[in-house]
């Protein structure tokens, strides 16, 4: 109980002095709070209480969305802390996380009641491709609720290109993980079993972030690859919570990449692996 209250109090501004952290201490509302990029938290939360009414009816009622491990979620601090998650949809995977942060805000782990749009977890942040979110307004706006914008080195529009790796990237997601929670899908697509990329490991040698990790299962079945349009109802939306784990600095990149791979449940099954040894024979 006290926990959940903690979560409503007002934190020190950082980064800045006088009449703004005076007034940080006594921000219930959260009104001039600013993420890392000096966007203000309070435009956030409105577009999450604003998208969150038609998202909530898509996940929780047009379909039936289940919540494993959300325990997990009860004990952790509120800094630096990274989600990786395998990916089936553009969008629906990730408003389906943020529908859960803002619940467990209000110490809800199990099941979602919508009262906690009214006053939404704001510090969560998630890595999404710059191409993705520039593609049209429903985009553009999802970006204002805490896209960390990259540009991907190895594919755009659909097509697999080659160009220099966006070095800005990993930058802004430390400065994400310095703020608050974020989610990656480190996968890159949303292609089941595709490889995961070693900016991933990275990262995690880089900040030592507390990792959770994260299967989801079923939103390729309900939505379309943007995860904005229906394919079928009644889907069992599932969202896994695994336990907290920690990386030593003595692990390798190959490592890394080689434990997410496996913890998020995406490394090719055998039979998938003798098929695709096959064609590539044939």
């Amino acid at each position: 109980m006290l926990k959940t209250l903690k979560n409503f109090l007002p934190t020190s501004a950082r980064n800045s002095s006088g009449i703004w952290k005076a007034l940080s201490y006594l921000d219930i509302l959260g009104l001039f709070q600013r993420d890392p990029w000096g966007n203000f938290l309070f435009i956030k939360r409105l577009i999450i209480f604003v998208a969150g009414w038609p998202t909530y009816w898509r996940i929780a009622v047009a379909n039936k969305l289940t919540i494993e491990g959300g325990e997990h979620l009860k004990n952790l601090p509120n800094e630096n802390v990274l989600f990786i998650s395998n990916h089936q949809t553009y969008f629906a995977d990730v408003i389906t996380f943020y529908h859960i942060f803002c619940a467990a805000k209000w110490g809800m782990f199990r099941k979602l009641i919508p009262i906690y749009l009214f006053m939404p977890r704001g510090k969560t942040f998630y890595v999404a491709a710059k191409e993705t979110m520039k593609s049209g307004f429903l985009p553009k706006m999802f970006s204002l609720a805490g896209a960390i914008l990259v540009e991907r080195s190895w594919r755009a529009e659909g097509k697999n290109v080659q160009r220099e790796v966006d070095t800005s990237a990993a930058d802004n997601v430390t400065l994400g993980l310095n703020a608050g929670w974020v989610v990656t899908f480190p996968q890159g697509t949303t292609s089941p079993y595709a490889p995961i990329r070693k900016g991933t490991a990275h990262l995690i040698k880089t900040n030592k972030p507390i990792i959770v990790p994260v299967v989801i299962d079923g939103f390729r079945r309900a939505f379309n690859k943007t995860g904005l349009s229906y394919k079928k109802r009644n889907v069992n939306l599932k969202v896994r919570f695994k336990e907290p784990i920690f990386f030593h600095d003595h692990q390798s990149l190959e490592e890394i990449v080689d434990i997410v791979t496996k913890i998020i449940e995406q490394n090719v099954p055998e039979n998938i692996a003798e098929w695709r040894e096959d064609n590539s024979n044939s």
